[in-house]
This record gives structure tokens, sequence and C-alpha cells, in this order.
């Protein structure tokens, strides 16, 4: 393949793996079982000045930069576990100075970097440090500073660096979220990671229930991912959907368990194939779950007797301990809602 192919996701599964050389030995025989996960957050500040509303880390202009040698630590052991991707997040990762040879120390261990961003704070200086990042993630929404957001945009265009946007799913900005993915587009990102808006940090208090997608929008939610992105994918952009997501499209999703499967894509990956090292040291199962949650597991009624149980994984833990106040399956999937109306 030359260089300058654009690369591509492959997944193989071990008959196909063996064939091209490689063979995953006693791990898949079962003589040793991988707990480590393959994707860690790890926050490397708590200082950020933006003060968005949906913060899960609740972080401030007064917060601290996790000292340099505590983070490569932290970055030696996530290497030395096995884990392949590690998202660096705060806080606003960026007010570092150090941000980008902390990507190439990632690298140098053979993990693959990304970082997300609010944008304040970037220059043409600071987006060309930013080179060692296998893709930087803008927080891309419309009750910001778009003025700052599309710069660091087009400042990460100009310099190369691959990006995407973060857009988190609010009642507010459901309407205009085609056109706001087609403005990010235009500006250069190759996809968009719709997030669903989660009730951590400064999001866990009552508005958070006027906040998320009304139920109308959830209902609609499938056709609208589904219409913007056969529309935009031949056009070199991609949608992909958090994993908290799953629950929320349960209804077109719940004959393709299969499919899923094969794709990688599962519910609630907390504790499993995900961890959050928060600014202080601690891991956390997420970054939305609180150091020491340990997310449940399985599932019961009526996730038992959904076909996509096995893969939505009962929802969002967060959500759940939010709204109903303990773990159980996440009360805003539809065919949970439908189920306790069918039981009153």
């Amino acid at each position: 393949m030359r260089l300058e192919e654009p690369a591509a996701l492959v997944a193989l599964d071990r008959e196909g793996a063996r064939a091209i050389g490689i063979d995953g030995g006693d791990v898949w025989s079962g003589l040793v079982k991988k707990s480590s996960p393959l994707e860690a957050h790890v926050a490397v500040t708590s200082q950020c000045g933006v003060g968005c509303e949906g913060c899960y880390l609740d972080a401030t202009p007064e917060g601290k930069h996790v000292p340099r040698a505590e983070l490569e630590a932290t970055l030696d052991r996530l290497a030395k576990d096995g884990v392949f991707t590690v998202a660096f997040g705060g806080g606003e990762p960026i007010l570092r100075d150090d941000l980008g040879e902390l990507a190439e120390y990632a690298r140098a261990r053979g993990l693959t970097p990304v970082v997300t961003t609010s944008g304040i704070g970037m220059t043409r200086a600071k987006a060309a440090s930013l080179r060692a990042f296998a893709q930087v993630n803008v927080s891309y929404e419309a009750d910001r500073n778009l003025d700052r957001i599309e710069r660091a945009m087009l400042l990460l265009k100009e310099e190369g660096v691959p990006f995407g946007v973060n857009v988190v799913l609010t009642r507010a900005g459901f309407p205009t979220l085609e056109a706001t993915l087609e403005r990010a587009r235009t500006l250069g990102a190759r996809e968009a990671q719709l997030l669903r808006y989660k009730p951590a940090g400064r999001a866990a208090k009552l508005d958070y229930v006027s906040t998320r997608l009304s139920r109308d929008q959830v209902a609609e939610l499938g056709a609208v991912v589904e219409r913007i992105s056969c529309r935009m994918q031949p056009l070199g952009f991609r949608l992909r959907i958090d994993c908290a997501m799953v629950a929320l499209l349960s209804d077109v999703l719940h004959d393709r368990a299969r499919d899923l499967e094969r794709l990688g894509v599962f519910g609630c990956e907390a504790g499993a194939s995900l961890c959050a090292i928060r600014s202080d040291g601690r891991t956390a199962p997420c970054s939305f779950l609180d150091v020491g949650d340990v997310a449940p597991a399985g599932t019961s009624a009526p996730c038992d007797g959904c076909n996509l149980a096995r893969v939505c994984r009962g929802g969002c833990r967060a959500v759940a301990r939010f709204v109903i106040g303990h773990d159980g399956p996440d009360p805003e999937c539809p065919r949970v809602l439908r189920h306790r109306e069918s039981s009153c």
C-alpha cells in the first residue's frame, strides 16, 4: 500500500490473522486472559476556562496540569498492559506546552495517541505541534464560541493534522445536527463522533432532564443518523457513535446484534475495553463514572428478552445511576421505557 493512500480499519478473525502471520498464542488459547482495556482516557490537566455546562470533570481556570513525570509513568504502565489507544483529555489538553511531546512519548511506546480539545488557546504553532497525534477531536457545538472552534479547525487543516469533531447531542442542538456536521466537513473534519449527553460533572443536575434528547428526538435519531451517514460517507466523512448511544438506538439496532459484534460496536465499555485515568492519578471505569464504580456483569428485565442485550450490555451506567439512583437497564432506552409503561 502506498503511503499516500487513505488508512483503513480492517477486522480479521483468528484464521485470517494467522494467514498473514499474526498469532495470539496463549491469549487465544485461553491460557492467558487479557484483562487490560483497549483504550484509556487520560486527563492531562484539570485546567480549562471555557466553562462548558456538560463538562464531566468540572474543570476550572484554576485547575492544575498533571506533572510530566506522572504522565510518563502512566503511559509506561498502559503500554506494558497492552493498551492500544490513549485519549488525552482534561480540562483543556492544549493548554499544556508539552502536549505534542507527550504524544511522541506515547507513540514511542507503541500507544496510539488521540486528543480532544475545545480549541481554546489554539495557534498555528500549537496546531503544528500536534502532528504526532493520530487524530485531534474538536468539540463542536453551536452554543459555544464558534469563531474560536472553527479557527482551531482551520489551523489544524492548514498544518496537515487529521481531525474530527465531537458533537454532544442535546435537545436544543438536535434540529441543526445535519447542518452542524456539514459545516464541520467543509472545514476539513474527516469524521464526527456523536456523543450522548450524560449526567456527570457539571451536567449532574436537575436541568439534565431538559437538556437531554427528548423522547421524540430519540425516536427520530436512527433515521437521522442513517440519512446523514448515507449522504456524507461518499464524500469521505464518517459518522461514529459513543457506546452510550447504542441503547438509544435499540429500536433500529435490535435485530443487528451479530453485525454490531462483528464490527466491534458495543454498549457500555466501562471497566472492560475502556478505563479513565483522572487528573489525580486514580482510575475509574470511564470518564463519567466514579472511582471504584464497577459496571454490572449482567442485565435484567426487560434486557433479558432483548436481542441486543449482549451488545448493549444494559446501556449507560452513568445515566442509570443518576436517573433511577442505582444500576439497572438504561432508563432512557426506548424499549425499556415501553416495558415500564406496559407494566404499570
